[in-house]
C-alpha cells in the first residue's frame, strides 16, 4: 500500500512554510563590501538636507546605513551562515530569537528591533543630553528638582531595557551600544558617584566590540536595576567579539569600529568623572584612528569635536591651560570650516564654535583668568541671542509664506 494522502491541514501547513523568493529582500553584500555610512551618497537622502561632505561632491546619509548595519547585524549574519531559504523559513516559522513574554510578546522580531532602536537612539525634546555633542560635563549638583531626577531615572531605565532586549534578540552590536549608553546615562543620573559603575559598563562594551570573547551572563548583570557584582564569579567568556577573526567572515569590521568609537568615548567620560585625567585622555585618543577614513560631515565632525574638547578639558583640570587651549582650537577649527566652506552646516558650525568658547571660558576661569573668561562667555551669549532672533524671524517669514501660498491655492480652485 502507498502512503496515505496528507490531510488538508498538513498540506496547508506545508504550503505556508514555502518561501516566495520573488518577495525576499536582496541578500546582504559580502562583509568586505559593507561600508555603512562611511560611503557618501551621490545626492542628499532628503531634499534640502544639510548633509554635505566637506571637500567632496558627496552627501552624508545621516548615519542611516550604520544604523541598519547595527540593528540588522544578527539577521545579516544568519542569512550568510544559513543561506536565504533556511533563514527566511526560520523567520516565517518564528524560530529566530525574540522576546516571547511581557508586553512585547505579540510583536514580531522586526517590530522588537524597531523598539530597540527607539530605546537606544531616540531623544525627547527636553532630554538633557539631546544633541550631537558628547562633551562630558558633571550635571549632578544635588539641587535637581523631582522632574529632572525622574527624567534621568527613566532614561537610565530605558538603557537597561535596551540591554535586556539586545541580549534576547542576540544582537551583539546593540548590546555593546546599550552598555555605552548605560555608561553615559549613569553619569548623567549619578554623576561622580556612578562613575565606577559607568566605567564597568564601558569596559564590557569594549569586550563585545573587541577581538576576544565575552560572557553573556556577566553582561546581563548590568541590565538589573541595582547590579551586584560577585567578586568570586568565574568568567565564562565563550562568545566571540565583533572583531574576533572567527566572525569576520560573516560581519564587517566596521561594526566593531562603530561600537569601539562609542565605548572609548564614554569610557573616557567615566574616567574623567573619576578624576583619572591621563587615562581619560588616552581613551579619547583611541577613537581618532577609527575616524581617520570617515567623511567630513557635521555628524562625524561633532564626534571629532567632542573628543578635542574632552581632551582639552583633561588638560585644563590638570592645570595645563596652554595644552587645553590648543585642543579647543582644533575643535573650533572644525566649526569654522563648516561656516566658511561650501556646503558646510551653518547651524552645526555655530554650535561647535560656541561649545569651544564655553570650554575655553571655563578653562580660563579655572586658571584664575576670570576677566578673560567673562569676556568670552559674553560673546557666546550675545551670539546666541542674535541667532535666536534670526531663527524666530525666519520661522515667522516661513509661516507667512506658507499662509500666503495656501491662500493663493484656495483662490485658484
Amino acid at each position: 500500500m502507498g502512503k496515505k494522502a496528507k490531510s488538508t491541514a498538513k498540506i496547508q501547513k506545508a504550503n505556508d512554510r514555502k518561501i516566495d523568493k520573488s518577495t525576499l529582500p536582496p541578500p546582504p553584500p559580502p562583509p568586505e563590501e559593507e561600508f555603512g555610512s562611511a560611503k557618501p551618497l551621490d545626492k542628499p537622502a532628503l531634499p534640502g538636507s544639510g548633509f554635505k561632505v566637506l571637500g567632496s561632491d558627496g552627501y552624508d546619509d545621516g548615519g542611516v546605513a550604520d544604523l541598519s548595519l547595527l540593528i540588522d547585524l544578527e539577521d545579516s549574519v544568519q542569512r550568510r551562515r544559513r543561506g536565504e531559504n533556511e533563514y527566511f523559513q526560520a523567520l516565517k516559522a518564528d524560530l529566530l530569537p525574540r522576546a516571547t513574554k511581557g508586553p512585547m510578546a505579540k510583536m514580531s522580531r522586526r517590530e522588537q528591533k524597531v523598539s530597540l532602536a527607539q530605546l537606544l537612539f531616540s531623544e525627547d525634546d527636553d532630554c538633557e543630553d539631546k544633541g550631537p555633542s558628547e562633551v562630558y560635563v558633571d550635571q549632578v549638583d544635588g539641587e535637581e528638582d523631582a522632574s529632572t531626577l525622574k527624567h534621568r531615572a527613566d532614561r537610565l531605565a530605558q538603557a537597561r531595557a535596551a540591554l535586556r532586549l539586545s541580549l534576547l534578540l542576540r544582537e551583539p552590536a546593540c548590546t555593546s551600544l546599550s552598555l555605552s549608553e548605560l555608561c553615559k546615562r549613569k553619569l548623567t543620573h549619578s554623576g561622580k558617584d556612578g562613575a565606577e559603575e559607568a566605567l564597568r559598563c564601558s569596559e564590557k562594551a569594549l569586550q563585545i566590540a573587541g577581538e576576544g570573547f565575552w560572557d553573556g551572563d556577566e553582561i546581563a548583570i548590568e541590565a538589573e536595576d541595582s547590579p551586584v557584582i560577585d567578586p568570586n564569579y568565574e568568567t565564562n567568556a565563550t562568545t566571540p567579539g565583533l572583531a574576533n577573526p572567527a566572525v569576520l567572515k560573516l560581519l564587517p569590521i566596521r561594526v566593531s569600529h562603530l561600537c569601539l568609537r562609542s565605548a572609548y568615548l564614554q569610557r573616557g567620560n567615566a574616567l574623567a568623572a573619576m578624576g583619572k585625567e591621563a587615562e581619560a585622555k588616552e581613551s579619547y585618543e583611541k577613537v581618532f584612528p577609527l575616524l581617520k577614513d570617515e567623511p567630513r560631515c557635521a555628524r562625524v565632525d561633532w564626534e571629532r569635536h567632542s573628543l578635542y574638547v574632552n581632551i582639552g578639558n583633561t588638560y585644563s583640570r590638570s592645570g595645563d591651560l596652554d595644552s587645553a587651549i590648543a585642543e579647543y582650537e582644533k575643535a573650533e577649527k572644525l566649526g569654522n570650516e563648516h561656516l566658511s566652506e561650501e556646503g558646510g552646516s551653518e547651524k552645526d558650525g555655530k554650535g561647535m564654535v560656541a561649545c569651544c568658547k564655553r570650554a575655553r571660558a571655563f578653562a580660563l576661569k579655572r586658571a584664575g583668568k576670570e576677566d578673560e573668561a567673562k569676556k568670552i562667555l559674553k560673546e557666546v551669549i550675545e551670539q546666541q541671542i542674535k541667532d535666536n532672533m534670526e531663527a524666530a524671524e525666519a520661522a515667522k517669514k516661513a509661516k507667512e509664506e506658507a499662509a500666503e501660498k495656501a491662500k493663493e491655492e484656495a483662490e485658484s480652485k
